[in-house]
């Protein structure tokens, strides 16, 4: 077996990849810390061409030397804005048809293999700071709560890592 080569993954650049058609998801990062985990934000929503990134309240904002380590460019390809709070937001994008989705483990949340989305729906998922998770303001204005099941000893994943897992699942059960 031969790993693919650059040109043999054609990926689009980024005007192209502007243009295509996105996955119905915008994140939205409610008071992220690291900066890290912002940028990994943005390369995982470039991998699945998410609509946008919503960066809110302390989360940090592009250009940044720690975003772009871990963003590799897709701060380039990826559209965002900074939203100052997170309820604001959240009314934003309700407003524009989204359905707002909190990923946090909390009082009658659906766990992520058993909630369904619906083809044609857009949804806004929310993931929050790496030690108080989404706010608790923020947990009032949701219309859903999903959750990762975990096993192990620890309480959470890394928000880069839950990120991931999340939007994998909501990929293959939208676009597969």
């Amino acid at each position: 077996m031969q790993k693919l080569s650059m040109d043999q993954l054609q990926r689009p650049s980024v005007e192209v990849f502007k243009s295509q058609a996105k996955l119905p998801i915008t994140l939205v990062l409610d008071n992220v810390r690291s900066m890290h985990n912002v940028g990994s934000a943005f390369r995982t929503s470039d991998a699945f061409a998410l609509e946008q990134v919503i960066l809110c309240g302390i989360t940090g904002t592009p250009p940044h030397r720690e975003i772009e380590k871990t963003a590799l460019g897709a701060t380039q390809s990826v559209t965002w804005r900074h939203v100052t709070d997170t309820s604001l937001a959240i009314g934003q994008l309700r407003e524009a048809g989204y359905r707002i989705v909190a990923v946090e483990q909390a009082e009658g949340s659906t766990l992520l293999h058993e909630f369904a989305p619906k083809a044609g729906e857009k949804y806004a998922l929310v993931f929050g700071n790496e030690v108080h998770g989404v706010s608790d303001e923020v947990m009032q204005l949701v219309d859903a709560c999903i959750e990762i099941p975990q096993c192990g000893t620890k309480h959470s994943l890394n928000i880069a890592v839950s990120i991931g897992i999340v939007l994998w699942d909501f990929f293959a059960k939208i676009r597969l």
